[in-house]
């Protein structure tokens, strides 16, 4: 199987939202980390964040880009960045920000990841000077361990909202 880095187009919405919610369910739910969202807290998220509509509306929004990893038949990855939103006083939308990187379970291993991250930090670095930014769940030691290996540091924390639930969230920066 192989696949083709490329920025995401606007009739890639349907695909990307039903990628989005199957990565986020693989990563938090019962699959992987077995983060305990109740269940109405879980479907305001999802409706919110991986419904076709709300995924039409970021590939519209002029301030992000998204890229997919696309199959041909099927996309297997993507990864989005815009303006820095992340609580920190150092912060600011002018910087750059990985909004969300993330692979199927089944084509991990492809080094999708690393180059959906290459596509993510080469544009943020023309569009966006400054430190990049990202936020990652505390529990998740894999993801630190790649942001850390391409140079991001914990500078904070904050509470990501899911419903009425949070996750508890590192701030990294990566300075240039």
């Amino acid at each position: 199987m192989t696949a083709t880095i490329r920025i995401a187009r606007p009739e890639d919405a349907a695909a990307l939202a039903a990628l989005k919610l199957r990565t986020f369910r693989e990563t938090f739910l019962e699959e992987g980390f077995a983060i305990p969202y109740p269940p109405a807290d879980r479907a305001i998220f999802e409706t919110a964040s991986y419904s076709a509509p709300a995924v039409a509306a970021e590939l519209a929004d002029p301030a992000r880009r998204t890229w997919v990893a696309d199959a041909g038949d099927r996309l297997l990855g993507y990864a989005q960045v815009g303006p820095c939103k992340l609580p920190h006083p150092e912060a600011g939308e002018a910087q750059g920000e990985l909004y969300q990187l993330y692979v199927l379970r089944e084509a991990q291993g492809m080094k999708l990841g690393k180059a959906l991250l290459d596509a993510a930090l080469g544009h943020l670095a023309e569009a966006r000077p400054g430190p990049v930014w990202l936020g990652v769940w505390s529990g998740n030691d894999k993801a630190q361990a790649v942001y850390a290996a391409r140079g991001f540091e914990k500078v904070g924390d904050y509470r990501f909202k899911v419903g009425s639930w949070y996750d508890e969230e590192y701030i990294l920066r990566k300075d240039r």
